[in-house]
């Protein structure tokens, strides 16, 4: 395939040009026919080439530039906003490194329960594998999460639950069916940065709301009912994402009432909830699925690769969120993947997989806080779970800055005003614990602070 695309983008090869026939090429490369046989369908399928029948194989009349060799990778050049981090860790080479990344190691991932999965998954009924998904995805999964559930008190049933295919679709629905151009949201200051990338999209107002080890700053929040009459609350209660704070009970308690008396909706992303050594205060718990709506997915514990999400509402809720994913996705999620999810969290190694999962993960917090200290870079808190850090940089060192030099060398960091509406966290990193094993990380943050001295 390498070979095809060099011979086109030298121009060798023209549009309309034949290509070498099969036996001929097979001969020329030292492979045998079947590889070039595969080679040349893979490259008709991506567009570059197409086959006449009984005539051989031709170079495509796509209009395009001849195809470059280089790969596209991320622009480096581009702004430092929300999208950042998300192009420069999804688009990177293997070999760049990602401690700003926002997922495990793929060799921390239950790889031996996927593919014991997978292996069942190839065995199942033809349906599974070839037809679309139900409108509310698998009675299966949601009955497992809804048993999940009651171990927390929250009573729920089959219809009050809706899987989508990730925990990005389900806010994108959420927002579809709640919210109009123009409403406000509100969100943590910091927040996860794809709230804002989605919201945005959704052409609604961003309210931030400063956000505190114990919560929401509830001050600033009740002036923020107020003031903005907002629409939403997207959150996350336990291990807040970036900071890894979790929600008090006293501010949890204190939240709800206000927004009752506000007529608020709440969405509380609960994507970290396995991550805790024991649950901590939640929304959903304390308000039954009234004005609280949980989110989650399996991407941060299973498997980015096999994406299912999750909404529990009310169920009248859930019968227009279904109708919207009909709209918007033709169904639920892939049965593929909520058979093979559910296999997993139906089995007994799951539960093994987190408790080690969370002992490795609290190690590693603990042994990355020092080698961060070592450099000045201190944590806002240390928190109860999670693979996060919320680093706050020493004085006039600006995160952004830092981001750049380090993507120059292959290192992907999270800079802190990525995270923040207000803009005002230009002073903090997000660290992902798990991948900060290289020691060329903290070579390059020493590096950058010194060539770049505080203002």
């Amino acid at each position: 395939m390498t070979a095809i695309r060099l011979k086109i983008s030298s121009r060798a090869l023209a549009s309309g040009d034949r290509l070498p026939s099969i036996r001929s090429f097979a001969a020329t490369m030292g492979v045998s026919p079947s590889t070039v046989v595969e080679a040349y369908d893979r490259l008709a399928a991506e567009g570059l080439i197409r086959a006449r029948r009984g005539s051989g194989f031709y170079v495509a009349n796509t209009g395009l530039p001849p195809m470059a060799l280089t790969e596209v990778g991320p622009r480096r050049d581009q702004a430092v906003d929300p999208f950042w981090v998300s192009r420069q860790s999804l688009d990177a080479d293997p070999a760049v490194i990602k401690p700003g990344c926002g997922w495990l190691p793929a060799e921390w991932m239950p790889q031996t329960a996927l593919r014991r999965a997978l292996r069942t998954l190839s065995r199942d009924e033809n349906a599974v594998l070839a037809d679309y998904g139900s409108t509310r995805g698998s009675p299966i999964l949601r009955r497992l999460l809804l048993g999940r559930f009651a171990d927390e008190g929250i009573e729920a049933s089959l219809e009050q639950v809706l899987l989508t295919s990730s925990g990005t679709q389900a806010i994108d629905l959420i927002c579809r069916f709640l919210l109009r151009p123009g409403d406000a949201v509100l969100v943590d200051d910091p927040c996860y940065f794809n709230f804002q990338a989605l919201l945005r999209a959704h052409q609604v107002k961003i309210v931030g709301v400063p956000y505190t080890p114990s919560g929401p700053d509830m001050k600033a929040f009740e002036a923020a009912l107020i003031a903005e009459r907002p629409r939403l609350y997207i959150t996350n209660s336990a291990l807040h994402n970036p900071t890894g704070a979790t929600i008090s009970p006293q501010t949890a308690h204190r939240l709800l009432s206000a927004a009752a008396a506000h007529d608020l909706t709440i969405v509380e992303d609960d994507i970290f909830a396995d991550f805790e050594p024991e649950p901590s205060p939640r929304l959903t718990v304390l308000d039954g699925l009234n004005r609280v709506i949980r989110i989650g997915s399996f991407s941060k514990t299973l498997s980015a690769s096999i994406r299912c999400g999750y909404i529990a509402a009310r169920a009248d809720w859930i019968e227009g969120l279904a109708d919207l994913q009909v709209a918007t996705n033709f169904g639920g999620p892939s049965p593929a993947a909520t058979e093979l999810i559910a296999n997993v969290l139906g089995g007994g190694s799951y539960r093994k997989h987190m408790d080690e999962l969370r002992q490795r993960l609290a190690r590693a917090r603990h042994e990355t806080a020092a080698r961060l200290e070592s450099l000045g870079i201190q944590p806002w808190l240390m928190p109860r779970g999670g693979f996060y850090l919320w680093c706050r940089l020493p004085d006039g060192h600006d995160s952004a800055l830092l981001a750049r030099i380090a993507v120059e060398e292959n290192i992907v960091l999270a800079p802190g005003n990525v995270f923040s509406v207000s803009q005002t966290a230009a002073q903090f990193l997000r660290f992902n614990v798990a991948q900060l094993g290289d020691p060329r990380i903290l070579a390059v943050l020493q590096r950058a602070m010194a060539s770049h001295p505080a203002n």
